[in-house]
């Protein structure tokens, strides 16, 4: 199927704001580590509000990362007159609502990835934040990581010639979670999720192929269910293609044995090839017929502080961010195009 999102339409920076002032909607387990801190280590940047519908967690949370102000109500967090930015961290299946919702309240969003449950939610996404002039970005942080920009850097530097394929591998085992439905993630869970693993996990993959290469022009895929843990896919593959004439292929399984598990993105151009994990933070290994080189690299203590601190720097009218909300809604459209099938036979 053809990719009928188009390209980037610029963003309105929020001129004249001295201090990002954030408050975060959806302070779980995402937010300890990943990104919460950041918001406070940022020049220009203070967190100020976290929302948690238990009001006990919110207030424990706020009180361990000292944060002046914890609510139990969305609304009330999006209507604080102190606050300007809002961190959408909840499951997808809320992305749409909050996002909208605070940006026709005038403030600026910044949403976890996939950027919403469904495609249509990011269409709707991105008419208000055109509508409403308030920008919007998604949480996609590889595109700021070193060892990814490290890839992107010897493509474009010629190190592997014309770039040709792409292949992504990506084999877990069930978790012990996966076997007892009481104890499922709410990632398996399609009417929150959008889909199962696949979207959380393969997004980033996506993503950042669509970082280096452009966006995929033709997609198709197919996925099953071969572990019957619970409704959602378990296992997907997909062949595509991107604008720029890569032809890539992709292979997703969260139900195989722990001794087959694999994390691996291998892009193959006319004189080498570039092997690297997407999700263990491994060495970049460069293949040429003069040998092969690694680098390594390491991430910031919170992985998504490089990709906040173009989003304050963009709200600030002082830089851009690489993640925007076209080319993560491109990246929704892709992977839904991949499991359409499989959800049919539930509609």
């Amino acid at each position: 199927m053809k990719n009928k999102l188009g390209g980037d339409s610029k963003i309105i920076p929020l001129q004249g704001l001295g201090v990002i002032n954030w408050g975060i909607i959806g302070c779980g387990n995402v937010t300890e580590l990943k990104s919460g801190p950041a918001f406070n280590k940022i020049a220009h940047s203070k967190l100020v509000a976290v929302m948690r519908r238990n009001a006990a967690l919110a207030q424990d949370y706020a009180q361990r990362h000292h944060v002046p102000k914890f609510y139990s109500d969305a609304t009330e967090l999006i209507n604080d007159p102190e606050i300007n930015a809002i961190y959408v961290a909840t499951p997808p299946s809320t992305h749409a609502q909050y996002a909208t919702q605070a940006m026709k309240a005038g403030k600026a969003v910044y949403v976890e990835k996939p950027m919403a449950r469904t495609y249509v939610e990011c269409q709707e996404m991105i008419r208000v934040s055109e509508e409403t002039g308030m920008p919007l970005f998604v949480a996609y942080y590889r595109r700021t990581l070193p060892a990814f920009l490290k890839v992107k850097t010897l493509i474009e530097d010629g190190f592997i010639g014309k770039p040709l394929t792409v292949s992504i591998r990506l084999i877990k085992p069930a978790s012990e979670n996966d076997w007892n439905k009481e104890l499922q993630s709410w990632h398996v869970n399609p009417e929150i999720a959008g889909a199962g693993y696949f979207f959380d996990l393969a997004s980033h993959q996506l993503d950042y192929l669509d970082f280096i290469f452009g966006p995929i022009a033709d997609v198709t895929g197919i996925a099953h269910n071969l572990g019957g843990y619970y409704q959602a896919e378990d296992t997907v593959s997909s062949v595509f293609s991107f604008q720029s004439g890569v032809i890539g292929s992709g292979t997703w399984c969260f139900v195989a044995s722990k001794g087959s598990e694999e994390d691996t993105i291998e892009i193959t151009g006319t004189k080498g090839k570039i092997s690297f994990s997407c999700f263990q933070h491994g060495d970049v290994i460069l293949i040429t017929d003069k040998g092969s080189v690694s680098f390594s690299f390491h991430n910031p203590e919170n992985i998504s502080h490089y990709l906040i601190q173009q989003v304050v720097n963009e709200l600030r009218g002082d830089g851009t961010c690489v993640s925007t909300k076209n080319s993560a809604a491109r990246t929704s459209y892709v992977l839904e195009e991949i499991v359409k099938s499989y959800y049919k036979k539930y509609n």
